[in-house]
């Protein structure tokens, strides 16, 4: 959470803290955002807030004041806590976002950002104005759209043989030797499907990612939680790539590609977004 530094804004407490903070949601272009807020916009983190930009030349924070009782930085770790209140606001931060990065270049800021005074919010404009005008151009005309790659480990283990070719060249063995022989590579081919089996995840996985690569401006692999199944199967992989709007169609065509050729195996890709581009921007 990031936050500027507390000074008198006439709406203070008795203790002198102020009663409103600022809620950052995102950054982008001056013109653009102020067209869009004339549009019909997502509600505020807050109900009963309201959207409005903070702006500093030719760059504007989108932002909405919201009690410190709630987003002071104690306030606001202990309502993290509870679930039900952090996935509603959560929501609320993400369709604001989706508004403005749907019809513009924006820097997207991550869930919980705040600044204690709406100066603080014009100094961070001014001094990282390089460095965001930066982020903008390098994501203007560019999407983020997620991989989810799964593995049902069962029909995998099943087809594996014929993926391996050590594996076949064991089974071969083991069908022509004599019955002590064959039981003992029986136990050799077993330990290694197995093996086989972690590799071939692996190898897909990286396959999958370096594939398209070439069809995104940028890449990143995200982390998977341990044992994280689905109805899909367990997932191996996230990625996320930044990709141009006119070469989404060959990502996606690349993408198909990819779930047709490994789909036997026990492998299926989920694509996902578009996302603002979190995971190619630096936040506040």
């Amino acid at each position: 959470m990031s936050a500027g530094d507390a000074k008198p804004t006439g709406h203070e407490t008795r203790s002198g803290q102020p009663a409103r903070v600022f809620y950052v949601y995102c950054i982008a272009e001056r013109a653009p955002t102020s067209a869009l807020l004339d549009d019909i916009v997502p509600a505020a983190i807050e109900a009963g807030g309201a959207l409005e930009m903070v702006i500093k030349d030719d760059l504007a924070a989108v932002v909405s004041s919201v009690p410190a009782s709630q987003y002071g930085e104690e306030a606001l770790q202990s309502r993290l806590d509870d679930p039900t209140w952090t996935a509603l606001r959560a929501m609320r931060h993400e369709k604001v976002v989706e508004h403005f990065a749907r019809k513009s270049s924006v820097v997207p800021l991550r869930f919980g950002t705040i600044y204690l005074e709406r100066a603080g919010i014009e100094q961070m404009l001014r001094q990282r104005s390089v460095e965001l005008r930066a982020i903008i151009e390098h994501l203007r005309g560019r999407e983020e759209w997620g991989v989810n790659a799964y593995c049902d480990r069962t029909v995998l283990k099943s087809n594996i043989t014929e993926l391996s070719e050590r594996l076949r060249e064991l089974t071969r063995q083991a069908e022509a030797a004599t019955p002590g022989r064959s039981y003992l590579i029986q136990k050799e081919v077993e330990a290694l499907r197995e093996k086989e089996v972690r590799a071939e995840v692996k190898r897909v996985a990286r396959a999958i990612e370096r594939e398209l690569s070439n069809y995104g401006e940028a890449a990143t692999r995200l982390r998977v939680l341990k044992d994280e199944a689905t109805e899909h199967g367990e997932l191996i992989a996230k990625l996320a790539f930044l990709v141009d709007l006119e070469r989404f169609g060959e990502f996606r065509e690349a993408a198909e590609g990819l779930a047709r050729e490994h789909e036997a195996a026990g492998f299926q890709l989920e694509l996902t977004g578009p996302w603002p581009a979190y995971n190619f921007a630096v936040d506040g």
